[in-house]
């Protein structure tokens, strides 16, 4: 008798959990050549609130943490994708078409900038802190603090490296993230999901929902308890992008724009996708007290 396969049922990454989506509905998730790949769950406003709801509860743990041990488990999550590296590109060359050796460098720079936030983690406040000097016998000291609760839409094109690099500077600096994925191509991020529940990272610290960034997007720019967003992964729709830029007004949240085009992601880092998330925090000590 033939075997029968065991299918996978790609799920939604809510709380350190994976829930089928409210809303029992699914869509087709095609290769780059368009042939049928798999199911993945479509997000409800009911899951990112959910998604919100956990990512609330987990903030205030997280930003607890030493930044030291932060940096050990977002290193933690670069170990556990070094183990799963064929998964990752085989799921990397299924969403964006690229051959094996193109796709292993992908995965590779994906790890790689896992590792390079990680090495972050204990030294921004050194570099974006500051002893003030001020006129009066008191020391004035700013360090940066995170932000909260980000939601995030991932770059549609980049399924996998533009992923890690815009979820990996908002958690290194003690912020909870809820992730939107690339609509098309869903798979790496559900793959992330599993290494994540799989390393150190606590329940509900990233949570990725599969679906539409302009069907959840707006729910999130207008959720009272989310205190920033990135929009980098819908660069170029202007339209949507104001849109969402005028919901996230209602509760003054920190809004990272999106570009005109998606960013080369391959390119060096920088310091600000990590800034853009914390606020700076100015304490008044008189000095001798």
């Amino acid at each position: 008798m033939a075997r029968i396969d065991v299918r996978k049922t790609n799920k939604l990454y809510i709380g350190g959990a994976f829930p089928r989506s409210e809303s029992g509905h699914s869509y087709e998730v095609l290769d780059a050549g368009g042939k049928f790949v798999a199911n993945a769950a479509l997000a409800s406003r009911k899951d990112a609130r959910d998604a919100v709801v956990a990512a609330r509860k987990a903030v205030g743990g997280w930003s607890g943490r030493t930044a030291y041990n932060r940096a050990q488990i977002v290193y933690r999550i670069a170990e556990v994708m070094e183990d799963r590296r064929p998964q990752f590109v085989q799921a990397v060359r299924q969403s964006e078409g690229l051959t094996a050796a193109k796709a292993e460098r992908v995965v590779d720079a994906a790890i790689d900038r896992l590792v390079w936030y990680a090495g972050w983690a204990d030294k921004l406040t050194q570099v974006v802190g500051n002893a003030n000097p001020v006129a009066g016998p008191f020391f004035n000291l700013s360090t940066p603090e995170p932000t909260g609760v980000v939601a995030v839409l991932a770059p549609q094109q980049s399924s996998l490296l533009g992923l890690v690099s815009v979820v990996a500077p908002v958690i290194v600096t003690g912020n909870a993230v809820v992730a939107v994925s690339s609509y098309e191509r869903p798979l790496p991020a559900v793959t992330f999901a599993e290494v994540l529940a799989t390393s150190d990272v606590p329940g509900g610290v990233v949570n990725i929902l599969t679906g539409s960034a302009a069907t959840i997007g707006p729910w999130l720019a207008s959720h009272m308890d989310v205190n920033a967003i990135d929009l980098v992964g819908i660069a170029g729709d202007t339209a949507l992008a104001t849109d969402l830029e005028v919901a996230a007004a209602d509760n003054l949240k920190r809004v990272r724009r999106a570009p005109a085009a998606e960013p080369d992601w391959t390119l060096e880092p920088s310091l600000s996708a990590m800034t853009d998330f914390v606020e700076i925090k100015t304490v008044w000590h008189p000095i001798g007290v």
